[in-house]
């Protein structure tokens, strides 16, 4: 099968966790909304791919700065509150 000779580039990622979550949601929504075409949602489920990729590595990053704090020993959420 002969490789696409698409060169265009992904635009950069997100500088946020937030703004990522935000464009992650208009990818799902247009993509749900059923109106792209083919071409368009591939790139959309690509797209949407590398966001969750970045959310999915912040919260690890977050979780591990955590448990640093918590001297290496991941406590519930709600203990102590």
């Amino acid at each position: 099968m002969a490789s696409s000779q698409k060169t265009e580039t992904q635009p950069p990622l997100p500088a946020t966790y937030e703004a990522a979550v935000a464009e992650l949601e208009d990818w799902v929504g247009r993509m749900e909304s059923g109106e792209l075409p083919l071409d368009q949602l591939l790139e959309a489920y690509q797209r949407s791919a590398q966001l969750l990729a970045f959310c999915r590595a912040k919260l690890q990053a977050i979780e591990e700065q955590i448990q640093v704090l918590d001297d290496g020993v991941m406590k519930p959420w709600l203990e102590g509150h």
